[in-house]
């Protein structure tokens, strides 16, 4: 028995457009198009694989999991529920919002840089879990010249106060005097500043320019955000990337 295809109004609910209702009204309103031609029958059956579909006038891709990248600025919390700086959720349209993405991992409220969200819970797992070591490349700006005794500690693992296990950054490197580059496979909570500190010096902005293979595009700027094509452009490693800082 062939499987039913969903209708335009349900494609839409589940992108995140808003109650089924709402979703129907939408459609029956003459709001949504498809294939740059409005369609306002609610209940029309559509091929959700690889479907386009305009939302009063801006277009939209069909994901069955939403998987996107922001240009985190300052000043914005990796939280739904921020205490004292605005969401970086603010900074998404309300149907990825309403679909409930959620961070991979935070950046502190003044970390910049490459920030994945997702409704994936699975995924979310998979790159945040220790054991999948998936790399994370940093670029930090220093209170005091980096010198290569830091860079040997944080090479061979320095000890933070939570944990008596010495954490080693997977490659480290100095950028001009005072900047620094580090791959880190681990998520430990202030790990970039905490490690630096450890090693005798003090950051004083860090930005976060790769996650896996994905590499902040230079054109997105802070604020903004892009589709990703699936979590297989983030498994492999990341070539890191030359410093635009």
């Amino acid at each position: 028995m062939t499987k039913r295809r969903p209708t335009l109004a349900q494609v839409l609910f589940s992108q995140g457009f808003g109650t089924r209702r709402e979703c129907e009204s939408l459609v029956a309103a003459g709001f949504v198009s498809l294939g740059g031609e409005v369609c306002d029958d609610p209940w029309h059956e559509v091929d959700p694989e690889g479907l386009e579909f305009g939302v009063q006038g801006q277009r939209w891709p069909y994901r069955e999991k939403a998987l996107v990248m922001l240009h985190k600025p300052a000043g914005y919390e990796c939280s739904q529920k921020p205490k004292h700086h605005p969401s970086v959720l603010s900074l998404l349209p309300a149907p990825l919002r309403t679909r409930g993405v959620q961070p991979v991992g935070r950046l502190d409220e003044d970390t910049t840089g490459l920030l994945l969200l997702t409704d994936d819970g699975a995924l979310i797992h998979r790159l945040t879990s220790p054991k999948h070591h998936v790399p994370k490349v940093y670029e930090a700006r220093c209170k005091h010249a980096v010198d290569e005794a830091q860079l040997a500690a944080l090479r061979a693992g320095v000890v933070l106060d939570d944990d008596p296990a010495p954490v080693r950054a997977a490659a480290c490197e100095a950028e001009g005097t005072h900047g620094l580059r580090l791959t880190l496979t681990e998520g430990k909570y202030h790990q970039v500043k905490r490690m630096v500190a450890a090693a005798g010096n003090r950051v004083e902005a860090l930005h976060r320019s790769a996650f896996g293979a994905l590499v902040l595009p230079a054109d997105l700027a802070p604020g903004q955000w892009r589709w990703v094509d699936g979590p297989q452009a983030i498994t492999a490693a990341p070539t890191p990337p030359a410093s635009s800082r």
